[in-house]
Order: structure tokens, then C-alpha cells, then sequence
């Protein structure tokens, strides 16, 4: 019974989370433009959708031994911050987002090999300039694998369950933000986050930008790539809508007339 509950507490709130911050990112940051990329496939949003609906009850159902072993104790989650003070408090979050980003590295850069792509993760590069809607549009497997470092850490380190909760929160946003095809580059932080820039180029040329949060991996291990304008997916979008008349030499879009 407490298997069942934590499950459909579980598929719930990453349905919640998934529309949430996916509409959010997709109607106020989203370039619509990048929908005329001529890697965009035909209905990609709804396909994109529909995938991760499919994908996250799977992945849920073998997460919940995970999250059994958490509410009955068996983790090293706390309750009150005296027990660990503010100074670790804190530190955990550093300590929680390096030791997840190490290890979705390899697990993510494992599932590129060739004997292990086209079975688990190539669903998810289906989506070669993806929107936020495909950030859980994956192979339940992958998504469950890329998992596996959020749970495992708090069996080998104190982490507050408040906390706990509220990283699961953020991983789920910065996900979803990683996808949205932003591909700013040149700025102060761009050699150590590994932005929504650094995601598109790894779906757009597949073998870099492993990292999920940070690109330290990938630069000790020779996977980086750096953002640049002239990689920016939006020059074939404006390419394609020149094209079709959409848009002038300037890339200004020109009104059309209703039908």
C-alpha cells in the first residue's frame, strides 16, 4: 500500500513539475523559429509529449524501491539541520550537484557507446533540435539509468529531506531548461555551466556536452565542445523560413496573408 502511494505521489507530481515548467520555458523562452529547422521533425512537440507521458510511469515504478528504502529510514536522509549544522546543510547542495553531475557524465557518455545507443538512448536524440518538451521524452530505461545518482547519493551521505526535495524540484527545472535551444554564448560562465548552448550542441553533433549541470567533466574529458554564434541552430531555421517566404534577408519576418 505504501509502495502504491509513494508511486502515484510520484508519477503526479512529475506530471505537475513536467507541464509546469515545460509551458513555461516553451511559451516564454522557447525561440518558435527553431520549429523550421529542417532537423524538426513533423508533429515533434506532440511526439515529444506523448513519449514522456509513456516514459514516466516506467520510470517511477522502478524508482520506488529507491524511494521505499528512503521513507522507512534506510537512507541517510535527516530531518533536523541541528544534527549535521548549517555549514553542511549548505555544503551538501555543492556536494549533491558535483557527485550527481559526475556520474550522469559517465552514465550518459555509457550510453553513447555504440553497443549501448541505439537500445536505450537514441530515442531520446530522436529530437536533434528538441524544444523543452522532450527533456523526459526518452527511453524509460535511460531516464531511470540518469537517475540513479540522485538516489544513490543520499544513501551514502546526509542530505536533510527538505532539501532532498527540493533539488529533485530543480533537477527536473534545469532539465527542462537545458532543452530549450537558448544558445547564448561568450558569457562569463560559459566554461563551467553547462547551459542550454552546450545541450543543443550535443543534441545537434551527439559526442560532447555530456555534463548535466557542469562542464568540468567534459573539459578533463575531452568532450567539450564550446558554444559559438556560428553553431547557433537558428541560422538553418531562418534558413528554411527564407525558403518558405516567412521571413525577408534580414530574418524579419514578413506578414502573411490569411487564407
Amino acid at each position: 500500500r505504501q509502495g502504491v502511494s509513494l508511486y502515484l505521489i510520484a508519477l503526479l507530481g512529475a506530471y505537475a513539475l513536467y507541464f509546469l515548467f515545460c509551458s513555461i520555458s516553451y511559451f516564454f523562452f522557447f525561440d518558435k523559429r527553431l520549429e523550421h529547422h529542417p532537423r524538426f521533425l513533423k508533429n515533434q512537440k506532440w511526439l515529444e509529449i506523448k513519449t514522456s507521458l509513456i516514459a514516466a510511469p516506467v520510470i517511477d515504478a522502478l524508482t520506488i524501491p529507491w524511494f521505499l528504502g528512503e521513507v522507512r529510514g534506510k537512507s541517510m536522509l535527516y530531518e533536523n539541520v541541528a544534527d549535521y549544522g548549517w555549514a553542511y546543510f549548505v555544503g551538501s547542495i555543492g556536494l549533491y550537484l558535483l557527485f550527481t553531475d559526475f556520474w550522469i557524465y559517465w552514465i550518459h557518455r555509457w550510453e553513447h557507446h555504440p553497443r549501448i545507443y541505439k537500445y536505450i538512448h537514441k530515442p531520446h536524440h530522436k529530437w536533434v533540435m528538441p524544444t523543452p518538451w522532450s527533456a523526459l521524452a526518452f527511453h524509460p530505461l535511460d531516464g531511470y539509468a540518469q537517475s540513479l545518482p540522485y538516489h544513490v547519493f543520499v544513501y551514502l551521505f546526509p542530505l536533510h529531506k527538505y532539501l532532498y526535495i527540493g533539488l529533485f524540484v530543480f533537477v527536473q527545472l534545469w532539465t527542462i531548461l537545458i532543452h530549450d535551444g537558448d544558445m547564448i554564448s561568450g558569457h562569463l560562465l560559459e566554461r563551467y555551466i553547462n547551459s542550454p548552448a552546450h545541450h543543443t550542441l550535443h543534441h545537434l553533433y551527439f559526442t560532447c556536452n555530456y555534463g548535466q549541470y557542469f562542464t568540468w567533466a567534459d573539459s578533463y574529458f575531452d568532450s567539450y565542445r564550446a558554444p559559438a554564434p556560428e553553431l547557433d541552430p537558428i541560422h538553418e531555421s531562418l534558413r528554411m523560413m527564407k525558403k518558405k517566404g516567412l521571413v525577408d534577408e534580414d530574418g524579419k519576418e514578413i506578414p502573411q496573408k490569411n487564407k
